[in-house]
């Protein structure tokens, strides 16, 4: 079986293969300092709940924006199986074709969620990932990556709110019942969840006009399924979509 795993810098997220049949998911926190035993002892105990016993993974790929985190789950596959993982990055072949400035640049997520993308979706194709940042990364129809947008996420924006003003209080992400609050807590979630996909709605648009052709539009990231509901566009949701590019790469590197 194979382990694919994605390290954000708010979670990590794992996955387990049977061929091209994915068996479970499951989030471990993202936590800097972790060792690698640590994490071994965390992998092992999820698989286990799952009932999957660790000795039958054959194989691992991992993706981290995170290099300290990424490295100690790496040696912890290692301790924890006895397998050397596929790390995404640099001399990895992926198949896709990056077209902006600095290749290097691109990070691991987006290049996961873009092959996840051209082999599971028509091109040209809009990939949104709402996690700690809320990015879009634009594919065109020959399966070229031409570049992105990057914004602030969710969380990220209240966290800003909450701690840099006197009056505005934390608040759980959910949407109020009309974008006009009539309290400080419903202003605060308009501005969120409405605003977050007004502004998805509107890059969208400026991107269809630059592209000149309708794009498929996917989704991804803990935040995406609360925010795309909200948008004006037709957005399909995709929650394992940098797994399944994971396992993807995986494929054309065994």
């Amino acid at each position: 079986m194979l382990l694919t795993i994605d390290i954000g810098n708010t979670n990590i997220t794992l996955g387990v293969y049977d061929n091209d049949v994915l068996k479970f998911t499951a989030r471990l926190a993202t936590a800097h300092g972790t060792t690698a035993d640590q994490y071994a002892i965390e992998i092992k105990d999820v698989l286990a709940l799952h009932g999957l016993d660790y000795k039958l993974v054959e194989d691992c790929i991992v993706s981290s924006v995170v290099p300290s985190v990424g490295g100690a789950v790496c040696n912890a596959v290692s301790l924890l199986c006895n397998i050397v993982p596929l790390e995404l990055g640099p001399g990895v072949k992926t198949g896709l074709n990056i077209k902006i400035d600095n290749p290097a640049q691109l990070g691991a997520d987006l290049v996961a969620g873009a092959v996840g993308a051209i082999s599971e979706y028509t091109l040209p194709c809009v990939v949104i990932d709402m996690g700690t940042a809320s990015t879009i990364s634009v594919i065109d129809r020959n399966g070229g990556y031409l570049g992105g947008v990057i914004s602030a996420g969710v969380r990220l924006t209240l966290k800003a709110l909450s701690e840099n003003t006197a009056q505005l209080p934390s608040i759980d992400i959910s949407a109020p019942k009309s974008v006009i609050g009539s309290n400080t807590i419903d202003c605060m979630k308009s501005g969120l969840i409405f605003g977050t996909a007004s502004m998805i709605d509107g890059l969208i648009d400026r991107i269809v006009d630059e592209l000149g052709e309708l794009p498929t539009i996917v989704a991804t990231g803990g935040m995406s399924k609360d925010i795309i509901i909200h948008c004006k566009n037709d957005i399909i949701y995709n929650a394992n979509l940098l797994l399944d590019g994971l396992r993807e790469i995986y494929e054309k590197n065994r």
